[in-house]
């Protein structure tokens, strides 16, 4: 009896290990309930944020890596991180942060006061290329002591707190600066294990970190998937668990199919055709305002994002303190963009160049505008390049007549005031009213500024503005801690958990 039992248990376990080996990779992580494989259309240029403009430096790596002293939430309220509060002075210049004892780095370094001013000073100082660096370079860091941080600004900044959040904020390590782009070194939850560049990169759980029995996911892999089609394929098969601001295109399939969750995410992005302010002929308002006119904005949302998405006609959106709806100064009329052209002497054909990044709502959209355009005696050259190369050749050299992005930051109007943005328009009214709005003690004086500012920018015709965008995050059924809506790109995969 012992030996038949014996090998019946041999069976059972032959069989059991049968079935086991037959189920796909991806069906065996999930049983564990401790992995997760996230899809991003695009891969990061590099893993620090205070170096590089690119938005999917944070998704990986923002809340997981590295830690900021303020952390944004879902809905938009900044609440404590490494930061376990703050005071404000009534002149609402000076921040004086209370930082959480204890802390680590991931090389075991400490984190305190001295950490925070390195940070901030590396962050404003003469050789920083941090996106944000007039931000850092209007403020002093002083160490109070080694758990304190004051912080004193020139400028009152409504939505210090919320930048202080964002990952140009990061808290680094000095041993560690130099390196941070592909060994980076945080006081998160977890650490870099792998990159695997134009494939995929891996995070795995830092068992130093102070709330580690509270992280459930142990290994995260980011999966870089640019094809639409690729996307769906990759969801449907399982190769991965969620994807953010996935391609539309197969919405309703997913929301018919019970395995899968999907969220319409609310965000305070920009899409526009952003013209080169700088270069001729577009330097010329009129020609700018020819353009605008020559964009049919719904046909634009239709056809490139499913619908998703709300006209805008200034660089700001519905919901922001202060918007206007300003789509009705330069509204769809081919007939004014035909004579605008004429006014300013432009010669038709004008062969224009169209600079398109790989993320579908850009290469579809500029397909649309191309069309748009021809018919009133524009023609732009469709030029498809990979990210890297948009970031260097549009976002650092300026070498571009427009192109077609999504700027997602929820407060960056501010990027008009800046004489060196790739964007190259400079209007001292502009910096006026900007300052203005900036240093308003009074929410509804601040709102009219920002609404004259916003009025500024559609007559000008500073871009092609396009549409606040409405993204689509698709999951499998299980997952739970997804964002509902977007303030910034961010995957908060400390707080993801399988039910």
């Amino acid at each position: 009896m012992k030996r038949r039992a014996f090998t019946q248990s041999i069976t059972l376990a032959s069989v059991a290990a049968t079935s086991l080996a037959s189920l796909p990779l991806h069906a065996l992580a999930q049983n564990k309930k401790d992995t997760l494989t996230l899809g991003m259309t695009l891969e990061p240029t590099g893993l620090d944020p205070t170096g590089g403009a690119a938005s999917a430096i944070a998704e990986v790596v923002l809340y997981n890596v590295f830690e900021t002293l303020t952390k944004i939430n879902a809905d938009g309220s900044v609440t404590p991180l490494l930061a376990e509060g703050w005071e404000v002075s009534p002149d609402l210049r000076t921040y004086t942060f209370r930082l959480r004892k204890g802390v680590k780095f991931q090389n075991g370094e400490p984190f305190n006061a001295a950490a925070v001013k390195f940070s901030f000073d590396r962050a404003g100082g003469e050789k920083s290329t941090n996106k944000d660096k007039r931000t850092f370079a209007n403020m002093a860091t002083v160490v109070s002591d080694e758990n304190t941080a004051v912080v004193i600004n020139n400028e009152i900044d409504p939505d210090f707190l919320f930048l202080l959040g964002q990952a140009t904020a990061i808290m680094v390590e000095p041993k560690s600066v130099d390196t941070n782009a592909t060994k980076p070194v945080g006081t998160g939850p977890y650490k870099l294990e792998n990159w695997s560049k134009g494939s995929s990169l891996v995070l795995m759980k830092w068992d130093g970190f102070r709330h580690a029995a509270n992280v459930k996911i142990k290994k995260a892999s980011f999966r870089f998937i640019s094809d639409p089609a690729a996307q769906i394929a990759a969801l449907m098969a399982g190769d991965v668990d969620t994807f953010a601001r996935v391609t539309s295109k197969a919405l309703a399939q997913f929301k018919a199919n019970p395995k899968f969750q999907v969220e319409l995410n609310g965000s305070r992005a920009k899409t526009i055709l952003a013209i080169n302010n700088k270069k001729k002929p577009f330097d010329d308002v009129r020609v700018r305002r020819a353009i605008a006119a020559a964009i049919d904005r719904k046909a634009i949302i239709d056809g490139s994002f499913d619908g998703l998405g709300a006209p805008i006609g200034s660089h700001y959106v519905p919901g922001a303190l202060g918007y206007v709806d300003t789509t009705s100064v330069n509204p769809y009329n081919p007939e004014k963009a035909k004579a605008l052209l004429k006014e300013a002497g432009i010669t038709t054909p004008l062969e224009v160049s169209l600079i398109l990044p790989p993320p579908p709502y850009a290469r579809q959209g500029g397909e649309i505008i191309a069309a748009q355009l021809a018919k009133v005696g524009i023609v732009a050259k469709l030029q498809n390049v990979e990210w890297a190369q948009w970031l260097s050749g549009v976002y650092g050299s300026k070498n571009y007549d427009m192109t077609i992005i999504s700027h997602v930051e929820p407060f960056d109007l501010g990027n008009f005031a800046k004489p060196d943005y790739y964007w190259g328009y400079q209007s001292a009214k502009f910096n006026e009213l900007y300052t203005k709005s900036k240093n308003a003690l009074r929410p509804a004086d601040r709102a009219k500024l920002l609404g004259d500012a916003q009025r500024l920018l559609a007559d000008d015709a500073a871009h092609g503005f396009l549409y606040q965008p409405q993204w689509v995050t698709i999951a499998n059924k299980g997952l739970k801690g997804l964002w509902k809506d977007m303030p910034i790109f961010v995957n908060d995969i400390g707080a993801m958990s399988w039910s």
